[in-house]
């Protein structure tokens, strides 16, 4: 057999296996969700946070993973199976909690259909009755703060900060206005206060978009509070 034959014995072995792998159905059973807390979502920054999904039954040399949104939300198309789904080791300003059915941090999900599930986590602080506004080039916030781990597992608050973007996306990498305040000068977690002026926009932009980040000691990933959109 020549090497012309050879050649072409192989294009055609590639070509029947592409078919084979074309002829797969795709996946089309939705997951999705949140990241709660008392069914509360918890806010993070965009594609900073997620969470994996390992596949029973099949030889796969890694996970599924699948980022959580800006509001706390999740979702992924995957194809019927069981699944094992945990939120890795230091992701997210929270603290994992262990499941009911397996006794650990993983959850079990037997995926027939579409389903909603809802992950249940501990988060070191919750952002609480937050007002954010704007007007003439600048934004304004009042929040408070509510800890909810305290004792060994607590953490004290490196810093609090607010942000405005000019577009939905909003945290420090987008920000094109941040006030900071140092959690050593917060007095208590009532009633907190941040303003900022926000430059001249170019193309010109009479509106923004602000929300409150908190920064936690020895956190990674900061905890958001819901997007507003303000007028400048």
């Amino acid at each position: 057999m020549n090497f012309k034959n050879i050649l072409g014995m192989m294009g055609i072995a590639a070509s029947l296996i592409s078919c084979s792998y074309d002829n797969y159905d795709e996946p089309n059973f939705q997951l999705d969700g949140r990241i709660v807390y008392q069914g509360e979502p918890i806010g993070v920054s965009y594609n900073d946070v997620y969470i994996e999904l390992w596949e029973s039954g099949w030889q796969r040399l890694g996970n599924i993973g699948v980022a959580v949104d800006q509001d706390g939300s999740y979702s992924s198309l995957l194809f019927k199976g069981d699944y094992k789904m945990i939120i890795p080791d230091n992701q997210g300003p929270f603290m994992k909690i262990n499941n009911e059915q397996t006794g650990n941090d993983t959850i079990p999900v037997n995926l027939t259909g579409s389903q909603t599930i809802d992950i249940e986590v501990l988060p070191y602080y919750m952002i609480r009755n937050t007002d954010i506004s704007g007007g003439g080039n600048k934004v304004s916030a009042t929040f408070d703060l509510d800890q909810i781990i305290t004792g060994d597992d607590s953490r004290n608050i490196q810093e609090v900060s607010l942000y405005v973007s000019k577009t939905f996306f909003v945290d420090n990498r987008t920000s094109i206005a941040t006030a900071n305040r140092g959690g050593g000068d917060l007095e208590d977690l009532s009633a907190i206060t941040l303003e900022v002026d926000v430059p001249e926009r170019v193309p010109a932009q009479n509106y923004g978009y602000a929300r409150i980040g908190v920064r936690i000691q020895g956190v990674e990933d900061m905890i958001f509070s819901e997007i507003a959109k303000v007028n400048l």
